[in-house]
Parts: structure tokens; sequence; C-alpha cells
């Protein structure tokens, strides 16, 4: 994530910080080893400020590219998968610079390395640009990692709100997707409780609680 206190959010993006994003990158595939997680998020990072997102935007892509083509060098060598996630512009963070999955899927298909792909947050991108079907359908074979949360609360997916997370996920298994897909959402209570939401769906498709069938195959 670069310094925090210094204003930053990933530095994968942002000119003249290329050698600080290597540190940072190999400390996360250091950790990542340790723990046993195949998938690192690259944080493209912010905007600078005082600069027109516009007139820095071919520099930003161009630090963009070249960073990521060194993070599937490094990460092949791991057998990891590196993660670009769209974090929308409107509400969560006006200045980062990767806001949709069409910017994300062009930079990697400019990139083009096969342990890059697309981390969606059905938060942002509902935020930017709603058509959660079709971008579903669209992006699936560039999709690495899925998370979730209501819109607009980010809350648990049984809150009040625009998403219909049931037919979302009923969505994702016609489509054959078979990664993770992560709850980053605030619980509106403590964490067990706001797990409540994941029994209920459970039960409602004839599962216990861990996902397996009560029906004896």
């Amino acid at each position: 994530p670069g310094d925090p206190e210094a204003g930053e959010l990933g530095l994968a993006a942002v000119p003249g910080r290329q050698a600080a994003f290597r540190q940072g990158l190999e400390a996360a595939v250091h950790y990542a080893r340790a723990v046993g997680c195949p998938r690192i998020h690259v944080m493209a990072g912010r905007v600078p400020l005082g600069t027109d997102r516009a007139a820095v935007a071919g520099e930003m892509e161009t630090t963009f590219i070249e960073n990521l083509r060194y993070t599937a060098d490094l990460l092949s060598q791991e057998d990891m998968i590196g993660l670009l996630e769209p974090i929308n512009n409107r509400i969560t963070d006006p200045r980062y610079y990767l806001n949709t999955p069409h910017q994300a899927a062009a930079i990697l298909e400019k990139v083009g390395r096969p342990n890059l792909k697309l981390q969606l947050d059905l938060f942002h991108c509902q935020i930017m640009d709603g058509n959660l079907s079709r971008n579903l359908e669209t992006y699936l074979p560039l999709i690495g990692h899925i998370q979730i949360a209501q819109v607009p609360g980010r809350h648990e997916p049984d809150s009040p709100g625009e998403l219909n997370f049931p037919y979302i996920f009923e969505l994702l298994e016609s489509l054959g997707y078979t990664g993770y897909v992560g709850c980053e959402y605030a619980p509106k209570g403590d964490t067990l409780e706001g797990l409540g939401w994941l029994r209920s769906y459970w039960e409602s498709r004839g599962l216990q609680h861990g996902g397996t069938s009560k029906a004896a195959k």
C-alpha cells in the first residue's frame, strides 16, 4: 500500500515510486509465501496531489504496465497470481487511479501476462457501472478473485441495498466461477453476527453450515 501516512494507497501506477513499489512487492511475496496465500493485490495507487487526472493518465498507465510486467515475472517464480482491483472514485476514493473493470481489462491486455488477473469487487463495480450480470459474463475469463458488499452501505449482503446477492451467487455458479468470494464489508454488529446471512443462504439452498449438502450422494 505504500505509505498511508503520506496519503498513499498503493504504488504500482505512481510515477517516481518504482523502487518503493518493488520493495513493497518483495515484502508482500515474503508474507504471502509464509501464510500460503497464492494471490497478491497489486494496488495501483492515487493520482498525485495537485495534478490533473487526464494530464497524468498516460504516464501513470506506462508506469503501471512496467511495474505489472515486473510483478508478473517475480510472481511466476513463486507460482502466485497478481490481482488488479478497480476502486470507485465516486464515493470511496476520488483520486484512485484504477476505477473500472474496463480500464483494468485494457491494462491487463496490454501487459499480456497470464498470472495477472482482475479482482472484481462488486461494490465498486456497481457504483461505477452497474450492469453486473453482463460485466460478470464479459470479464469472467479475467477474474481471479471476487469481493462483495451491499451498496451503498457496504454492509452484509442481506442488508438493505441495491444488489440481489442470491441472484448474483446463482449467476456465478451458472457461469462456472470456482474461485473465492471475499466478504469485504463492514458488519453492522460483530463478525459472527455479521455472518448470519451466510447461514440463511446455505439453508435456503438445502445446505448444512459449511456448504455441504444434506442429501446423501
